[in-house]
Order: C-alpha cells, then sequence, then structure tokens
C-alpha cells in the first residue's frame, strides 16, 4: 500500500515533510497571518484573524485525524505530558513570541514571502534549539519531567470515546466561528 511505503520511507516522509510546509506556509501568508499589524490586532484583541484560521486549522485536523485513524491510515504515538515541560515551552515561546512578533510558523512564512526581520526570527530558533538541545539532559532531570500528567488525552481524562471528544469539539469550534463572524470580529 502506498501508505506503506510512505511510512518506511525516509525520502517520502521527508519529501512530504517539505510538501507540507510549504503549503502551510503558503497558507499562513495567504490567510494574512504573516503580517505584523494582524499578529498585533491579536494581541490587542482587535483583530480576530488569527482565532479563526487557528480554530479552523484545529477542526480540520480534528475531523481528518479522526477519519484517517477510523480508516487505519494512521496510528497515534501520543506522547506523554508534564507541567514542567508545559510551562517552559510556554514561557519560551511566550518570551520569543513577543520579542519577535511572529511565532515560528508564521517567521518562516514571513521569511518565505520576503520580510527580512523575520530572518531575526529564523537565527534565534535556530540559535534556541541549540541551546535547549545543548541543556536537554538537565532540562529533563530538572525540569521536563515535573508534574507529570495523569492522563495522556483528553477523552481518558474525562472517560468519553475519542469520536465523541471530536465531536463535541467539532460542534464547539463551529459554535465560537459563527459567534466570531456574526458579531464581525
Amino acid at each position: 500500500m502506498a501508505f506503506d511505503m510512505i511510512r518506511s520511507g525516509a525520502r517520502a516522509q521527508k519529501a512530504l515533510g517539505l510538501l507540507s510546509g510549504l503549503v502551510f506556509g503558503f497558507l499562513l501568508q495567504k490567510g494574512g497571518l504573516t503580517e505584523y499589524d494582524v499578529i498585533l490586532g491579536q494581541l490587542l484583541l482587535t483583530d480576530f484573524t488569527v482565532v479563526k484560521v487557528m480554530l479552523s486549522a484545529i477542526l480540520v485536523g480534528i475531523i481528518g485525524v479522526f477519519v484517517m485513524r477510523w480508516m487505519g491510515l494512521v496510528r497515534l504515538q501520543i506522547k506523554p505530558g508534564s507541567m514542567g515541560s508545559t510551562v517552559l515551552g510556554g514561557i519560551i515561546f511566550g518570551v520569543g513570541f513577543a520579542i519577535l512578533g511572529y511565532c515560528p510558523g508564521t517567521a518562516a512564512a514571513a521569511f518565505g514571502a520576503g520580510a527580512v526581520d523575520a530572518l531575526v526570527g529564523m537565527i534565534g530558533i535556530v540559535i534556541g534549539a541549540g541551546i535547549f538541545a545543548r541543556l536537554y539532559p538537565a532540562l529533563d532531570r530538572l525540569i521536563l519531567n515535573r508534574g507529570a500528567f495523569p492522563v495522556d488525552t483528553l477523552p481518558e481524562l474525562i472517560g468519553l470515546k475519542p469520536g465523541t471528544v471530536s465531536a463535541v469539539m467539532a460542534v464547539l469550534i463551529l459554535g465560537l466561528l459563527y459567534l466570531l463572524a456574526t458579531m464581525g470580529l
């Protein structure tokens, strides 16, 4: 089967990853998420473009992953989480976002669209990844595994089937998108 070839082929995975990244960056740029004013407007709660695009992406992801899993096309490999890794990741992401005005995806897309200031972000991402990799053994021992979550998924936490949670989340997201549209946001 073609999917088994992709799963087992390193070259196919790299090609698919590159193609997916290019499409993702193109869509971020077309959606306006690489524009400083749009990102600033989101942070100031005056422009909800980012929220609408992210909610739409989450909705597509929920449906897509559920359908692909149901059809046996994917096998999820869920990693356990912890409060330490979540808080540290949030701090690193937030500081970078506050300083630069881009998240990693929008920085790459903005640079690809010609925004020279995003090059600073790309350089920062590479340097930051290197620092994190160098400090990983100590961070893993001291911070990353602190406060392990009791379960790995939301359905496990609330005791419902993944399909039920997916359906409820999809309806809630559709409702929120409708609300944002009717409020003119």
